[in-house]
């Protein structure tokens, strides 16, 4: 009998450290996360909706842009998953390879901006949490990580596209025509 209690509190002590640990982002990451969120909705608004759906439009043109900056910026104004809504300014052809270098970043942004993927805070403060104890600065994690993010969306990208043309091409698909 004895053992049963024991399980029953450590089974409880378990969701009091959740709640703790709940308590502990609501009083700190989450107002960080409600001015982030506001303050990328108030740019747009500044910018002017039609002036960031022409930007989003030229940054798709290039390569090398439609698989890093256009992806970096479609995660830090609209997070995930609306990120993957930028999609819309690709033709059909591209879209497969975006959607690869999107989700591929939706981790690395993290460590900077973490208003663009909330979900995978978690991970991020695991990690800085023993980058902490070690000493080293978490900043320097973070750009270093953002970095190499934006290499492997690019890399991502255009394996994808070209994977993707390829098997349009062998389809002889209609949307290569685009």
């Amino acid at each position: 009998m004895e053992s049963l209690g024991f399980l029953a509190e450590g089974f409880i002590a378990l969701f009091h450290r959740g709640g703790e640990s709940f308590m502990g982002m609501v009083t700190g990451m989450l107002p960080t996360l409600i001015v982030l969120i506001t303050a990328v909705n108030a740019l747009i608004n500044i910018i002017g909706q039609d002036r960031v759906d022409n930007f989003a439009r030229l940054t798709t043109k290039n390569i090398i842009l439609r698989y890093t900056i256009f992806p970096v910026l479609a995660m830090f104004f609209l997070g995930n998953p609306m990120a993957y809504s930028f999609g819309r300014f690709l033709p059909e052809k591209y879209k497969p390879a975006f959607m690869d270098a999107a989700i591929t970043f939706c981790h690395p942004i993290t460590g900077l901006f973490p208003h663009a993927n909330p979900a995978e805070l978690f991970v991020w403060l695991g990690i800085a949490g023993g980058i902490t104890q070690l000493g080293f600065s978490t900043g320097e994690l973070a750009v270093r990580y953002f970095i190499a993010g934006v290499i492997v969306i690019c890399i991502r990208g255009i394996l994808t596209e070209k994977i993707t043309l390829y098997m349009l091409r062998k389809s002889k698909s209609k949307l290569l025509e685009e």
